[in-house]
């Protein structure tokens, strides 16, 4: 919950576990965040962009058109798996919250978007993920190379869009950050099966693959308006801190969350060989039983998940892994109070909110 106090002429954002009672220094305006937020109703939070991501949807229909059938049909399967939409809302709310008229923020919505789907379509094939949002991932609906194919037609397809909106600051932008997030790729992939990664080596992979399309959305957003480097420096600072503690809470979910409602099994990441936060701090505490098991589990993604998971929850890791995301949390809100006041400011700080209660 996000809880704004104002005393001296001071604003403090602070993120609280639980979330506190509202008390009578809380605004009016923060009291809405506060019920927006904890109900995780993602679509009232973002109905200021409604007609924004309606405009994005549209775009991402028409572009996903091609002459060849498979693609259409992968095409439409992964749009109906639904998702989230949270990197376009970033650019969109970073634009809207700097004044910005125009019509081509839709448009690099669309293309973050594409650029996004592409590496979940790609990173499915490398994991050999089975399930993604309740669903078949597309891999397992059509197979492994139509997967990569029609994910390769979508990075091709946002360049050509980028092109199309022909503002070189903006393709650079993007272009570097694409480079960064197959970075990302690699570094996990040399992570796989590796139980002496550390935190550093998973931090770094989720600056690259995670936060860094996060930041490039918020970046562009203010870049589209001008705005001084300052400012567009706080926007992407703003990015990927909210990009970093949306993955590491995705990874704890991984080992506290609903499989019904988080759309995959619990353990999954072990079963792909990935040590993430969670199971990398609870390593560091562990007695050298329960450390033997879960290295044997990094190593061949077989063993005892359920153990597995009881190891990681005795020891404190979510909690510890929740405090990590939570500095990152803390990190995004000191950088959006860089935009003036704006419902549109509110609802980025409620996006922070969002990422770290979020339940899928």
């Amino acid at each position: 919950m996000i809880r704004i106090r104002r005393a001296a002429g001071a604003t403090q954002y602070n993120l609280a576990f639980p979330p506190p009672a509202p008390t009578s220094s809380v605004s009016t305006a923060s009291a809405t965040r506060a019920t927006v937020s904890s109900s995780h109703d993602l679509t009232l939070l973002l109905a200021p962009i409604a007609a924004d991501l309606q405009g994005v949807d549209q775009i991402v229909r028409e572009r996903l058109h091609s002459e060849v059938a498979l693609i259409g049909t992968i095409a439409d399967y992964i749009v109906g798996a639904g998702g989230k939409r949270l990197r376009p809302a970033v650019l969109l709310m970073v634009a809207r919250a700097l004044g910005y008229r125009g019509a081509s923020h839709t448009v690099l919505a669309a293309v973050i978007e594409f650029i996004h789907t592409a590496t979940l379509l790609h990173d499915d094939v490398v994991d050999e993920s089975d399930l993604r949002r309740g669903r078949p991932t597309s891999n397992a609906a059509f197979g492994n190379a139509s997967s990569v194919l029609v994910g390769d037609f979508l990075y091709s397809r946002a360049f050509q869009m980028m092109v199309d909106v022909n503002h070189m600051r903006v393709m650079r932008i993007l272009a570097d950050a694409t480079n960064r997030i197959a970075e990302g790729e690699v570094l996990q992939l040399m992570n796989i099966h590796d139980p002496t990664v550390d935190e550093a080596r998973y931090l770094r992979v989720v600056e690259r693959k995670t936060a860094t399309l996060f930041e490039a959305a918020a970046r562009i957003g203010a870049v589209l308006c001008g705005a001084e480097a300052t400012l567009e420096q706080a926007c992407a600072r703003y990015g990927a801190a909210l990009g970093t503690a949306f993955q590491i809470i995705d990874d704890v979910l991984d080992y506290d969350g609903d499989p019904g409602e988080i759309g995959k099994r619990v353990g999954d990441d072990l079963r792909e060989g990935k040590a993430t936060l969670p199971v990398i701090h609870a390593l560091s505490q562990a007695n050298p039983g329960q450390r033997a098991q879960v290295e044997q589990a990094i190593r061949d993604g077989r063993g005892d998940f359920t153990a597995i998971a009881g190891i990681v929850h005795c020891h404190g890791s979510i909690e510890y892994a929740r405090r990590r995301a939570q500095i990152e949390s803390e990190a995004a809100i000191e950088a959006a109070c860089a935009l003036a006041p704006s419902v549109f400011r509110d609802r980025l700080l409620d996006l922070v909110a969002f990422a770290m209660r979020r339940d899928r």
